[in-house]
This record gives structure tokens, C-alpha cells and sequence, in this order.
């Protein structure tokens, strides 16, 4: 989620109840103590405690690194700067990470995972918990069990697993069941990611993997409003309509509104189309409305856009 999650992407997406936690975009670790500036820019929360959204929801901060001293450097900077949780990042699949040591490239050997994991976790003395990510391995899911089983000897309080590996990257299928079969063999809370997508997708994930709780992640991004219908079924058995374009039009122009106020209109035109472009999945009206606004270049011309389809839908 490198480049799309930001503090006031968090601050939209929780302000309806959803989501229990979030977690920053990692800040990456070569082999120094980063100053506390980093760790504000990635996690602005951290200047006014309690480390959490504006709604209360908490806010988890994510390293991603190799080396385990660095790590544990920084997390016992992030824990001075007052964060509440050091999540680290072995499952980012991108090309640049995995050749710089980085995300998913660990997997290749468990021992790795459990020195950084363990690192941390002795660095953080238990002021905080350490929790970690991971996928199903990296070009094959032969050291899945003991990739997981590495974070909980290190000292991992809970464990989140993308149901895919690294050489499959977004790919559908996500392998939910293989969740199960880490969860089975591991102690620590586990919880499911991959191609959630919809209440169907929730429901197939849960029963599949076992697992009580489910993340997600690029699916937040196209439906700002499957948490609140997720939260809202497990509450009442109910299922609430799908998101409308009316909705997720909204949620953009609220988003450009407070980008704005300390972004250059350029800037956030890019942005807007860049959240715009995570909506497409699975929306046939996001794709028609990013394609017919692509080209726009200029803020408000945008958000006119946006407003003249949000009537639109409103009215049909």
C-alpha cells in the first residue's frame, strides 16, 4: 500500500465503524537510525496521542527492512516517538524491495524472518507489541508453515497472512485455505488477507482460513464502504446495499478537499485520479468515470466532474 496510504486516507476510511486498526505504509529501513521526521511524515499521528485516526481508531506503525539491528534501532525510535505497535513487512512483492533485501524476500529463509522479528521484539522490551506480515512464501509455498512459524518465536503477538506468494503478486486466486493450515500451526492470532472484495468474499475467507478477523487493503481503497457493510452484517445478519458511485464519488471529493489545504492543486489531481484508479476493481461506474476523467488536469474542473456524476447517480 506504499504510496496510497496516508494519514488522512486512514482518517476517511474509519470515520464510519469498520475497521478495529490500521496500520501506516512501512517505513523502510537500510541500516541507520532514522530521525524522527520520517516517522512523523509516515505516521503524523504519532504528535498527538493516542496513536490513532481522528475517529480513535489506532494506528499501527510498519517497518520494512532486513537487518536486524536496524530494525530494532528504529523501533525503539518509533517507540520514543510514542507508537504503540512495530508491525514489519514481509510481504511486499514489488521488484525494487525484494532486490534491495527488502518485503518478501526474506521468506526465502524463515531463519531471517525470526532474527528480525526477534530483534524488534527484545528491542521494544514489551512497552509495545511487535506484529508481522506475511505471504505464503516467495516463489513457492513449501516454507509457508515455517516462514509463520519464525514470527512467533520471535516473539510475534499476532501474525497477518496474504494468501498468495510473492511470484503470484496480485493474481487471483488468493489460497485462503493455506491460512488455515499456518493457523493451525501457530498459536498467535492469525488474520486473513487477499481478494476480499466483497461480503461474499469476507464470508469465504473467514471459513476457509478459520480465522476470526480478515484485513484488507487494496479492497478498502476500492470500496470505502465494505468495512462499515462487513461490521454492519456481523452485527445484525443484515447485508446493506452495494456502494453506490454517489458514495464513493463523495469519499474523493472529501479526500481532494482536505489534500488541498497543504498540497498543490497539481498534486492532489494525481492523487484523486490515483484513488480513482483503485476504485475501478470491481466497479463498472469506476471505470467509466476514471476513464472519462483521466485527462482532466485542472482540480475543480475534477470535482465538478465528480459532483455532476454523484447528481447523476443520485437521481437514477
Amino acid at each position: 500500500m506504499e504510496g496510497v496510504i496516508d494519514a488522512l486516507t486512514r482518517d476517511l476510511l474509519t470515520r464510519h465503524p469498520g475497521f478495529d486498526w490500521t496500520v501506516t505504509e512501512f517505513v523502510r529501513v537500510v541500516d541507520a537510525r532514522l530521525p524522527p521526521r520520517v516517522f512523523y511524515k509516515h505516521c503524523p499521528e504519532l504528535a498527538q496521542p493516542p496513536v490513532a485516526t481522528p475517529s480513535g481508531i489506532p494506528v499501527h506503525l510498519q517497518l520494512l527492512g532486513s537487518d536486524p539491528a536496524a530494525l530494532a534501532a528504529n523501533a525503539r525510535q518509533a517507540l520514543r516517538l510514542g507508537a504503540v505497535s512495530v508491525d514489519l513487512n514481509f510481504g511486499c512483492p514489488a521488484k525494487l524491495v525484494n532486490r534491495h533485501d527488502g518485503g518478501a524476500s526474506l521468506l526465502r529463509q524463515p531463519d531471517r524472518v525470526y532474527k528480525a522479528v526477534k530483534a524488534v521484539h527484545d528491542a521494544l522490551e514489551g512497552e509495545a507489541p511487535v506484529t508481522a506480515k506475511i505471504r505464503l512464501g516467495f516463489s513457492n509455498r513449501r516454507l509457508a508453515v515455517a516462514c509463520a512459524q519464525a514470527t512467533e518465536a520471535g516473539g510475534a503477538a499476532q501474525l497477518v497472512v496474504h494468501a498468495r506468494t510473492r511470484d503470484e503478486g496480485y493474481r487471483p486466486p488468493a489460497h485462503w485455505e493455506w491460512i488455515g493450515k499456518i493457523r493451525r500451526q501457530v498459536s498467535i492470532p492469525v488474520v486473513a488477507n487477499g481478494d476480499i472484495w466483497t461480503l461474499e468474499d469476507y464470508w469465504k475467507a473467514r471459513t476457509l482460513s478459520g480465522c476470526r478477523d480478515v484485513m484488507l487493503g487494496r479492497s478498502a481503497l476500492a470500496d470505502p464502504w465494505l468495512a462499515p457493510r462487513i461490521r454492519h452484517w456481523q452485527q445484525t445478519g443484515e447485508r446493506l446495499p452495494e456502494s453506490s458511485w454517489a458514495m464513493r464519488a463523495n469519499v474523493l471529493k472529501e479526500y481532494a478537499a482536505l489534500q488541498r489545504q497543504k498540497l498543490p492543486d497539481r498534486v492532489v489531481v494525481s492523487l484523486v485520479k490515483q484513488w480513482l484508479a483503485q476504485m475501478r476493481q470491481g466497479s463498472s461506474e469506476a471505470e467509466q468515470n476514471f476513464q472519462r476523467v483521466k485527462r482532466i488536469t485542472e482540480l475543480d474542473q475534477l470535482l465538478d466532474s465528480l459532483v455532476v456524476d454523484e447528481q447523476q447517480a443520485a437521481m437514477a
